[in-house]
């Protein structure tokens, strides 16, 4: 069969031995597998999985829901994985400016790390769960986090974070356009909102750029610590 159609695509495979594989497809050509595989023919990778075009039994284009892997042009927004967390330790909990507009910082200690993506890796399951890792260029480098939580009443929340190294890179920008758009677009959800404390100047660049609009100001809505700021909510509305 010719599966280079499905390159890009969300799939559901299933495989000659009864097994079932979903998820982002990624083509193979025969030449690219006997290099790096030794094989001798085309097939498909789902996440770092291959199936060979002779161990497929029926593959169907789906629709995804839920924490779907988003490609851009620069980043992976894929799921966590228990081996993140060592970076999401390192990279964000450990690093104060992080959480400085904030005060949530579910990294802090290794264990509360490990905890964290757990839950994360628990919650998708549900199909309004949305927590990915920003991967830079797909090589498993943790450059960031972004999610959507509290879906209600047809309405959802996002947060996002860019470590420190990668940041000036437009890469949470890059990153909130996506998820923006698969939420509204894919998943149908009429109203996401976000919110930053109003001297966040990055986090208040990104929202804007990404085409989310302020709505409303709190002021000293935000207490983080002994600082008090005022607090701005943002919102993207599905296009009509």
């Amino acid at each position: 069969m010719n599966l280079s159609e499905y390159d890009g695509k969300y799939v559901r495979i299933c495989d000659i031995y009864g097994d079932t594989f979903s998820g982002r497809a990624s083509y193979g050509s025969a030449e690219f597998i006997e290099c790096e595989y030794g094989g001798d023919e085309d097939g498909i990778f789902i996440e770092d999985v291959l199936i060979y075009n002779s161990q497929i039994r029926t593959i169907e284009e789906i629709v995804p829901h839920g924490t779907a892997e988003l490609w851009t042009e620069h980043l992976v927004l894929r799921r966590y994985r228990p081996d993140d967390a060592e970076q999401l330790h390192q990279y964000l909990g450990s690093d104060p400016e992080m959480y400085k507009y904030s005060g949530w910082n579910p990294y802090a200690t290794p264990e509360m790390t490990k905890d964290t993506v757990q839950h994360f890796i628990e919650s998708y399951d549900d199909e309004h769960s949305y927590s990915w890792v920003i991967d830079a260029n797909g090589d498993d480098v943790v450059a960031g986090t972004i999610g959507a939580y509290d879906y209600e009443d047809d309405q959802i929340e996002v947060g996002f974070s860019v470590c420190k190294g990668w940041q000036g890179r437009g890469f949470a920008t890059e990153a909130l356009t996506a998820v923006l758009k698969y939420l509204t677009e894919n998943e149908g959800i009429a109203c996401v909102t976000a919110w930053c404390a109003a001297d966040n100047i990055g986090s208040r660049r990104v929202l804007e750029k990404s085409g989310m609009k302020l709505v409303r100001t709190e002021k000293d809505g935000l207490r983080v610590g002994d600082n008090v700021y005022d607090k701005l909510i943002y919102e993207y509305r599905r296009p009509a």
